[in-house]
């Protein structure tokens, strides 16, 4: 490592130690434009987190609220992705390389020209709710609790549209597609963000984002174009895309073989290290676990006695609809069926109600999704503990003092 290498080493190790102890103040946001309620992680990565009180009053997540992740400094060669605003760049183009017949390329301004679809899809980090596994043991990385999640509009062209356009012609060995964006590590020969998914996963629902919210995509959301799959946690869909390549086996980045992965097995606090995961006791972040979230009441909401409305979102991976979301007022003793009263289709919110007569005194109002599969939402969300803090889905717990 030469002088400079160094420098930047230090700057970098010393950003990590310094902004990973807690939320800064509301003042330190980084982005212009971002709601200064944000909740600031780390002002030099942008990782900022959007307070519950502002995610229940929107249904379609604005830009100015929603929730940032960058995984380096956003200084040096990321420096263009430091803004609210778009990065308008017809050239800019995306590479179709790997295991096809002929490589292809597209640019943003080809994608412009295409037929377009539009999706609404939950946009979530993958560390969404990690605080909430400290009631067992606390795990490293951003304490996320509610707001590192949002409900965004997409348009964009589906990949296999892109495929079809490039005339690219996958050899049937392509089990995967890896994707990769134009930021970089701020350390030389440091490792690249880089992630793969299934490829017919990917063909069925991935599209090649240039929109957000009816808007072109601002550069901190992965602007001018991003990979988005519905469905998928966030850290799969690669932000600044530059280039997807057909694989028959998952890229080696340390960031799909070490970083973001789950245990295949039930695991205590301190019986497997971040360190010893592997493809064979672990998997990666891909689809996103069935999840609700009660918007109203909640703590910091002046409530009175008598009948109250709970209202509330869910969520799931889009295979399946979301079936039944239940609400409960005695701590789970007894449960009553919310409404499903609007949802914005398979991968997006899902908003529900529940009319509840509440007394005076403490009371513990609890939310818990079902979707046509199943799956659902444990009572004890520590029991899925893992040395992460990825794939927080336990019901939904709000103390409420009713007056």
């Amino acid at each position: 490592m030469d002088r400079r290498d160094f420098l930047k080493a230090s700057l970098f190790y010393a950003a990590l130690f310094t902004f990973g102890r807690g939320p800064a103040r509301a003042e330190a946001v980084p982005i212009p434009g971002k709601d200064p309620r944000m909740i600031v992680h780390s002002p030099r990565f942008a990782v900022m987190e959007t307070p519950l009180e502002l995610l229940r009053k929107y249904e379609i997540t604005p830009k100015e609220i929603l929730f940032t992740r960058n995984h380096f400094p956003i200084v040096g060669p990321n420096s263009f992705m430091a803004t609210l605003s778009p990065i308008i760049d017809d050239s800019w183009s995306v590479r179709v390389t790997g295991l096809v017949e002929r490589p292809g390329k597209i640019t943003v301004g080809e994608l412009k020209k295409m037929d377009m679809v539009e999706i609404t899809c939950v946009l979530q980090c993958s560390g969404n709710g990690r605080a909430f596994y400290a009631k067992k043991a606390k795990t490293p990385g951003t304490q996320w609790k509610y707001g590192g999640m949002g409900n965004v509009r997409w348009k964009g062209v589906r990949l296999s549209d892109v495929l079809d356009y490039l005339s690219v012609k996958p050899s049937r060995f392509v089990r995967f597609i890896t994707a990769d964006g134009k930021d970089r590590p701020l350390i030389r020969r440091g490792p690249d963000f880089v992630h793969s998914v299934p490829f017919h996963d990917a063909v069925r629902r991935a599209i090649l984002a240039v929109e957000m919210n009816g808007e072109p995509i601002p550069a901190v959301h992965g602007g001018p174009v991003r990979l988005v799959i519905p469905g998928y946690y966030g850290t799969m869909n690669i932000k600044w895309l530059t280039e997807i390549c057909l694989t028959h086996v998952e890229t080696p980045s340390k960031f799909q073989q070490k970083a973001y992965r789950v245990p295949l097995f039930p695991v205590k606090p301190g019986e497997l290290s971040p360190r010893q995961f592997t493809p064979k006791n672990s998997r990666p972040n891909w689809r996103m676990r069935t999840k609700s979230v009660i918007f109203f009441p909640r703590e910091f909401d002046r409530v009175k006695s008598g009948n109250v409305k709970v209202r509330g979102v869910a969520f799931n991976d889009g295979t399946v609809p979301i079936r039944e979301v239940y609400v409960s007022a005695d701590r789970g003793n007894s449960w009553l069926r919310a409404k499903i009263v609007k949802d914005y289709g398979p991968y997006g919110w899902y908003f529900w109600e529940a009319d509840l007569r509440l007394r005076k005194g403490k009371v513990e109002l609890l939310s818990r999704a079902i979707d046509d599969w199943g799956r659902g939402q444990p009572l004890d969300g520590t029991s899925r503990w893992n040395p992460k803090g990825y794939e927080w889905n336990g019901v939904d717990r709000v103390e409420l003092e009713v007056v």
